[in-house]
């Protein structure tokens, strides 16, 4: 056989394998279980906050970036592989490269540039999501415990500004919780709680864990404190989630928009149990909410439950971004 003939006939396996490896990667692109809904989101959940959709815009950027450069390495590989691979009829060493200054130069700048834009856009997102308004409408503070959730609704429940008599820095449940996050909770909170325990269950749902109820359409400030361990509050349909650090406070702001009932889990090993610390959020509107403060209230359920650790003196005193 001619030496032309050998090297297609030693071509033949390459190309088939290239067609079988495409063939399996159409399949598995196109046998998942993501709807035509669905794939737009790249599997994230359907956003129920106002501010979810900045985060699933910069995943969707981000992965589409990603996609991109895979294309391009992928496609690179591929063409060197095909192209470029040794012949059976010639044994020749290929031309080597040596001291390419523009391409040195173009693999330096290239991964800058991605890096750069990269961290433009997460900075930006990250600055807007967690800078907080000076009056946020209503101010709830989770509290994080081994292996639960506690809820202390900072609000005005009875509707009259003069009780208590004395105000929220007097409480010692929030000694843990600095004076610029209780200063946003409204005149005359009397505050009302919720605490569960891993056995708890939503009655509509029945899903695992104490529910926290939020209005439709105001905005809600969390205050995030711990008793213990580091924990990680994550309602999975608010595509954001915050560590709950003893000895610190973290915070961040939603606006919800989507009436329902959603899953919130720990998201930081925190212990033995860590897979129990499930909760439910409960997303109603404003009057059903306030009818529902009533409710603990007039279930003996109210004050505080002790938020956790107390902060130190330079983390107490830092700064936090407001609008």
């Amino acid at each position: 056989m001619s030496p032309n003939g050998s090297d297609r006939s030693s071509r033949r396996p390459v190309r088939r394998k290239l067609l079988q490896a495409l063939a399996a990667g159409a399949v598995l692109a196109t046998a998942t279980g993501c709807t035509s809904k669905d794939f737009p989101r790249l599997g994230m959940p359907t956003p129920v906050t106002e501010e979810a959709p900045r985060i699933l815009s910069l995943w969707q950027g981000s992965w589409a970036a990603a996609l991109a450069t895979g294309v391009l390495v992928w496609g690179l590989i591929l063409w060197s592989v095909i192209f470029h691979r040794r012949s059976r009829s010639k044994v020749e060493i290929p031309t080597q490269t040596r001291y390419n200054m523009p391409i040195e130069a173009l693999y330096t700048v290239v991964p800058i540039i991605i890096v750069s834009v990269l961290f433009y856009f997460t900075a930006r997102d990250e600055n807007k999501l967690l800078t907080n308004p000076d009056k946020p409408q209503h101010v709830i503070n989770v509290v994080g415990f081994q292996w639960s959730w506690a809820f202390n609704y900072m609000e005005n429940v009875d509707g009259n500004t003069a009780t208590p008599a004395k105000p929220l820095r007097e409480n010692k449940e929030l000694d843990a919780i600095p004076d610029r996050f209780l200063n946003k909770a409204p005149q005359g909170a009397e505050g009302v709680y919720e605490v569960g325990v891993p056995g708890d269950r939503n009655p509509q749902t029945g899903n695992p864990g104490p529910t926290m109820w939020l209005p439709k359409g105001e905005t809600v400030q969390f205050v995030l404190t711990s008793r213990d361990v580091i924990h990680s509050f994550w309602v999975v349909p608010f595509l954001m989630k915050q560590d709950v650090i003893p000895g610190h406070t973290n915070s961040f702001t939603v606006t919800p928009q989507k009436e329902g009932t959603y899953l919130g889990k720990c998201a930081e090993l925190c212990g033995q149990d860590h897979s129990r610390m499930l909760f439910n959020v409960k997303i109603v509107s404003p009057e059903r909410y306030r009818a529902h403060l009533k409710e603990l209230a007039a279930k003996g359920q109210t004050g505080y439950q002790p938020a956790g650790i107390a902060m130190t003196d330079h983390a107490k005193n830092a700064e936090t971004k407001n609008k």
